[in-house]
Parts: structure tokens; sequence; C-alpha cells
């Protein structure tokens, strides 16, 4: 294993887990409803339990030069997809507003964060790290899937509050 690349990836991968959970709980601070609010700092949790998973391994590589086993919980993430999805929610969110910009944000951050995982699992050759990156991969996708749903929710209800539909 090059330690020097494994390091830096982590710390890459550190990063980015800490900025998606600042801008999540800042989404959630500001904004005025309680359910829209649960979503995002739902997510900004799930970001600090990432950071925790790639912080063990830093350190672990830091001491002793190789990944460690590391039990990995389940990302789930159906709860959520329930509370994001239903239609109080989206109907609670303006379709050209603060939350819906933040969600088009937050698409573009998993998506990379999706390529940068998957990229570095498809790589590396240490089965705790390909086991790692998968498992953060699958995580992002799942957090993707829900904001690409809710997203679409938005669009088509902007479409049809603006009667753009070509019927």
């Amino acid at each position: 294993m090059e330690t020097s690349k494994t390091l830096e990836i982590l710390k890459m991968a550190i990063l980015m887990e800490k900025r998606g959970n600042a801008f999540y709980t800042k989404i959630a601070e500001q904004t005025a409803d309680p359910d829209i609010k649960n979503i995002f700092s739902v997510m900004a949790d799930e970001e600090k339990i990432h950071i925790q998973f790639l912080s063990e391994q830093f350190a672990s590589i830091e001491k002793s030069r190789s990944f460690r086993e590391q039990p990995l919980p389940d990302p789930g993430g159906d709860a959520i997809a329930g509370l994001v999805l239903s239609e109080e929610i989206i109907s609670k969110i303006s379709s050209a507003g603060f939350e819906a910009a933040a969600i088009s944000a937050a698409i573009d951050m998993e998506k990379k964060a999706i390529e940068i995982y998957s990229a570095r699992a498809g790589e590396s050759d240490n089965v705790h790290e390909k086991s790692l990156y998968k498992w953060l991969t699958d995580w992002e996708k799942g957090h993707l899937k829900v904001l690409n749903d809710l997203d679409n929710e938005l669009k088509e209800k902007i479409w049809f509050d603006n009667n753009f539909w070509p019927f």
C-alpha cells in the first residue's frame, strides 16, 4: 500500500465529509420548517459517522501503516427517503427557493463523493480499504437517490405550478 497516497485520499475524504456536515448543518439552521430541518440534520449526522470511520482509518495508517478491519453499519436510508418524499415535505419546499438550491448543490457534492470513493475502492488492493470505500459509495448513493428524487418532485411541482407541461 502506498501510504502517502492513501493518507492524501483519506484527508480529502475527511475534508469532503466535514464540508458536507457543515453544509447540511447550515441548511438545517437556516430553514424554519421543523420537518425540513430534520431532514438536513439527519444528513449532517450521517456525515459525522463518515468522518469518524475515515478518521479512525487515518489514525490506523499513521500508526501501523495499514487499514484495519472495521465493522461498518448498514447505510440504510429508508427512513430518510420516506420522510423526504412525503407530499407534506414537498409542499413545504419552494421549488425555486433556498432549500431547493441547497438540494441541487448537495446533489453535486454527493456525486463527487461517489466518484472519488468508487474510484478508490476500485484502485485499492487492500480488502479493508476497498470495503470502507465501497461502504461510503453505497451510503452516498443512498443520499444521492433521496436528493435526486426530491429534486425531481420539486421540478415537476414548478412545471405544474407554471404551466410548463406541453399538454
